[in-house]
């Protein structure tokens, strides 16, 4: 799988630059994407405005990914789908559970705000001191 990865202050941008995922790169995405947890910087964009089409078990794969990313307090956002996929997502219903926009510029924006809502909800967090 070939990607380009623009390292931002406070999150990746990971573009994808095959033009088909394939279930036999299921595992490669999930390593290949699954390591920003590890990181200090650990919001992920993910474009897909290369991507014409995707399999299911990619597509499944990713929503479980994104799910353990905002489990762990880090965003993970898809953006620049592109209409065949988005269709397919849709279909398969698994575009109404993603966190989707339709640029690079709005998914920067979500990351953003999910990361001051996160410091908000932290500052909220009554602190037990005796």
């Amino acid at each position: 799988m070939q990607v380009k990865i623009d390292t931002k202050e406070r999150f990746h941008v990971i573009t994808i630059l095959d033009t088909k995922l394939t279930a036999n790169m299921t595992a490669d995405i999930e390593n290949s994407l699954g390591i920003y947890l590890q990181n200090g910087v650990k919001s992920l964009i993910l474009n897909l405005e290369k991507v014409e089409e995707m399999d299911l078990e990619v597509a499944e794969r990713i929503v479980k990914l994104q799910q353990s990313f905002y489990e762990r307090n880090a965003s993970f956002v898809i953006c620049a789908i592109q209409p065949k996929v988005e269709s397919f997502l849709d279909e398969q219903q698994l575009l109404e559970i993603m966190s989707a926009t339709p640029t690079e510029s709005e998914a920067w924006d979500i990351v953003q705000m999910e990361e001051i809502e996160r410091e908000l909800l932290d500052d909220d967090e009554p602190s037990f001191k005796e």
